[in-house]
């Protein structure tokens, strides 16, 4: 049973006759006696009363003729549906992103931009870290992703919003503050206050320390960034930040830089692979807002 024959069917039925009929549906009247007759040998059952002026339905006839209204009801308002998320009148936009954006890109700012061009669309935002942003977007829970993430797994696409140097973090009176060409020699032995290791910069320090042949002792390992600056200024320990946080939290920190190995934390927007999965109308509106203002950089 096509949606086309039912089209053809409610058609006869309202009009009680086959050529008003065809007219309506646009086809030739043969056209239509055969998608009827297809429908009744399918149905097992006639339809129509027919005479030589009018038609009029069978019992069978009634009781489909409201079934068929209503499939063909359905139908419009799928297709009417599928139109408004094509044309950003409706939908949604799920977003992940991990902490510290505000040193890099002012999302709210472009959030609210977003919401003022398509308030049809509804925007839904949850924080976590990057191993738990990635599965979700694998699971189809998350259209975009900011986070960071040194290795992009191969069914996940990324751009870059941005790349900073990581500098060393302490108290102002700690021996190190305030150190310029710092070898990372020079780090060990002192008690570090890092993330837990699925977060991105955690695995990068840990990555840099292990190409070096050098161990180093995490004193506290902390899930957000707040807690994090915190005991560095107090002198609990000392981190591995992106320079544009250390600087921002100047005088309660002081920076150090490195000599070296460069150490570069890239800050990214990740979404499924568009060959597998290509992102939604919402989602590649939203990409495009972020390019605009700034937010990405070079297509990783």
């Amino acid at each position: 049973m096509e949606l086309r024959q039912l089209q053809h069917f409610i058609a006869v039925a309202e009009e009680e006759q086959f050529t008003r009929a065809a007219r309506r549906v646009n086809i030739v009247q043969s056209a239509l006696s055969t998608s009827i007759r297809q429908l009744e040998a399918e149905l097992g059952a006639p339809l129509f009363i027919r005479n030589t002026r009018q038609v009029r339905l069978t019992a069978a006839g009634r009781v489909l003729l409201d079934k068929a209204r209503v499939v063909i009801e359905a139908a419009r308002d799928a297709r009417e549906a599928v139109a408004a998320v094509q044309g950003l009148r409706q939908g949604t936009l799920a977003i992940g992103a991990v902490q510290a954006l505000p040193a890099f890109l002012d999302l709210p700012s472009l959030l609210a931009r977003f919401h003022r061009l398509h308030p049809g669309i509804e925007v839904r935002l949850c924080q976590g870290d990057a191993g738990h942003l990635i599965e979700k977007i694998r699971d189809d829970r998350l259209d975009l992703a900011i986070l960071p993430l040194c290795d992009p797994p191969p069914d996940i696409a990324t751009r870059l919003i941005a790349c900073e140097d990581l500098v060393l973090a302490t108290a102002p009176g700690h021996p190190l503050a305030g150190r310029d060409a710092l070898p990372l020699e020079a780090l060990r032995g002192q008690p570090f206050v890092d993330f837990a290791p699925a977060w991105g910069t955690r695995r990068l320090i840990d990555r840099s320390f292990a190409d070096a042949g050098l161990e180093r002792h995490i004193a506290f390992e902390v899930s957000d960034l707040e807690t994090l600056l915190e005991l560095v200024a107090r002198g609990l320990g000392i981190a591995l930040i992106p320079e544009a946080i250390a600087r921002a939290r100047r005088p309660a920190l002081a920076v150090s830089v490195l000599a070296g190995p460069e150490m570069c934390w890239e800050l990214v927007v990740a979404h499924a692979e568009p060959n597998q999965y290509p992102p939604s109308p919402a989602a590649a509106t939203f990409l495009d807002l972020l390019a605009e203002a700034g937010g990405l950089t070079e297509a990783a």
